[in-house]
C-alpha cells in the first residue's frame, strides 16, 4: 500500500483562500501537494506547487496537465456561474482519470428548510442564490461513481484569521454596528478542524456527504455575543438585531450517517476556546 507522500498528488483549487490555504497548510508535508492562487501574491509565486489560476478567464486542462492529481480540493470562491462550467469540466476529468473530487459545499443547500437542522440524506432546497449554486454542484458531482466523490457541506466557519471574524472587527474598530440573529439557529465550525476532517477523508479514502458542524447548534446572536466577549477587546462592539423571520429558523448541518472519530468532532465551546 502506498504511503503519504506517494499515496495521492493532491491539486487544491482555490489555495490562496481562507480555507483553500488551511487545508493546503495541514496537507502538504504529508501528501504531494499543488494549489492555486488567483491574485499576484510574492508568497505564491515563489511556492513552485502553486500555480497562478483564474477560474473565470483559464482552462484548467493545463494546470491538471502538469500535476495529473490523483485528487483535486475544490474550494473556489467568485462567480458562480463560471464554477458551475469549471465543475462540469472537472467531472468530465474526474470520470474519464478515474481520480476523486472533494468539494466544499455549504449548509446553504438547506436554506429553505428552517423548521430543523439538516442532515447528510435530507433533500436539498434553497431560496438563496448561493445555496442554489451549491446545489447545481452537488447534483453534478452525485453522478459520477460513489466512491469518486466527497461532498463536505460546511456551516459558518470562524478561525482568528477567518474573514467572518476580521469583518466583525473592523466593524466593532469603525464603531459599526455587528449584526446578529436572534431567530437563527445554527452550528459552526473552525478552519483548523476541517483541515484535520479532510486530512482524515483523505488518508482513510472516504467517499459520501459528510456534515462538518459542531455536534451541538448554537443561537447566532448569542454565539457571536459570547465570541466577541471571548477576544476581551478594548471597544466595545454595538450589535444591530436582525429578525427575518418571526420564527426560530435553523441553517445547520448535523451528521448522522458519516459521523467521524470522537477527536475528529467539535463543540461551539471548543472553538470559542480555540480563539482566546
Amino acid at each position: 500500500m502506498m504511503k503519504g507522500k506517494d499515496k495521492h498528488k493532491i491539486l487544491i483549487l482555490g489555495g490562496s483562500g481562507f480555507l483553500g490555504n488551511a487545508i493546503y497548510g495541514e496537507l502538504c508535508s504529508y501528501f504531494r501537494t499543488f494549489a492555486t492562487y488567483n491574485t499576484s501574491n510574492k508568497q505564491f509565486e515563489k511556492n513552485h506547487h502553486f500555480f497562478q489560476y483564474n477560474f473565470e478567464e483559464d482552462d484548467i486542462y493545463e494546470i491538471l496537465d502538469i500535476v495529473k492529481p490523483t485528487l483535486i480540493i475544490s474550494a473556489l470562491r467568485g462567480d458562480f456561474s463560471k464554477q458551475v462550467l469549471l465543475h462540469m469540466h472537472l467531472a468530465e476529468y474526474v470520470f474519464t482519470q478515474k481520480i476523486k473530487l472533494l468539494f466544499l459545499s455549504s449548509a446553504n443547500v438547506f436554506d429553505a428548510y428552517s423548521k430543523y437542522p439538516s442532515y447528510e440524506e435530507d433533500k436539498t432546497l434553497s431560496n438563496s442564490v448561493y445555496g442554489h449554486f451549491k446545489i447545481k454542484i452537488e447534483n453534478m458531482l452525485l453522478r459520477l461513481p460513489k466512491k469518486q466523490v466527497a461532498i463536505l457541506r460546511l456551516p459558518m466557519v470562524f478561525g482568528s484569521t477567518s474573514p467572518r471574524l476580521q469583518e466583525i472587527l473592523q466593524n466593532i474598530k469603525e464603531k459599526a454596528p455587528v449584526e446578529i440573529f436572534p431567530n437563527l439557529i445554527m452550528n459552526v465550525t473552525t478552519e483548523s478542524k476541517v483541515t484535520q476532517q479532510v486530512h482524515y477523508i483523505i488518508n482513510r479514502n472516504k467517499y459520501g456527504v459528510f456534515h462538518l458542524g459542531s455536534t451541538d447548534l448554537v443561537h447566532h446572536d448569542e454565539f457571536i455575543k459570547e465570541m466577541v466577549s471571548s477576544l476581551e477587546l478594548s471597544e466595545t462592539p454595538h450589535y444591530k438585531r436582525v429578525y427575518t423571520t418571526n420564527d426560530d429558523r435553523y441553517l445547520a448541518v448535523l451528521p448522522k450517517f458519516n459521523k467521524l472519530p470522537k477527536h475528529l468532532q467539535i463543540q461551539s465551546q471548543d472553538l470559542l476556546k480555540e480563539l482566546k
